[in-house]
């Protein structure tokens, strides 16, 4: 069983870390701007930098919750590749928008756009789940050319 959740297992606590980055950076941005809390205002990069932070933490369980549903009823590399992909643009999301907030647009849009891929990737492997007889051998047909890819 472990083999078949083990890359969204690493792709959810590499999400957890990169969680942990985004508050650390908070936390240095206080320090750096003498910002204690409670207070969430004061200097413009600081703001930036929290609000990136809460932004991507509003989001998290979202992405955990459509990557686990798409990689279990659909297949766990494609949900794996998407939710790397979604990872990374949070990152540039978070870079970009510490530095100006226009900085946020393109890899907010980008992240959305996988959140919605795995959204149909999850509602697919549900739908195929529930409605189609012998779902398992026709996700098997489908999915085979993405398991040689994998395998290579």
């Amino acid at each position: 069983m472990r083999n078949q959740i083990d890359l969204l297992a690493a792709v959810t606590v590499l999400g957890v870390l990169e969680q942990a980055y985004f508050t650390l950076q908070v936390i240095y941005a206080r320090r750096k701007f003498k910002i204690s809390p409670p207070e969430t205002t004061g200097h413009p990069e600081f703001e930036r930098i929290f609000r990136a932070q809460v932004n991507c933490s509003e989001y998290f369980p979202i992405f955990v919750s459509l990557l686990w549903v798409a990689g279990i009823f659909f297949h766990q590399g494609v949900a794996a590749v998407c939710g790397l992909l979604y990872l990374y643009t949070r990152f540039k999301y978070f870079q970009g928008y510490a530095v100006a907030a226009q900085g946020r647009l393109g890899p907010m849009y980008a992240s959305a756009w996988l959140l919605w891929l795995l959204l149909g990737l999850a509602v697919a492997g549900l739908l195929a789940h529930f409605l189609l007889p012998g779902s398992s051998t026709w996700m098997a047909a489908l999915m085979q050319p993405l398991q040689l890819l994998s395998a290579w």
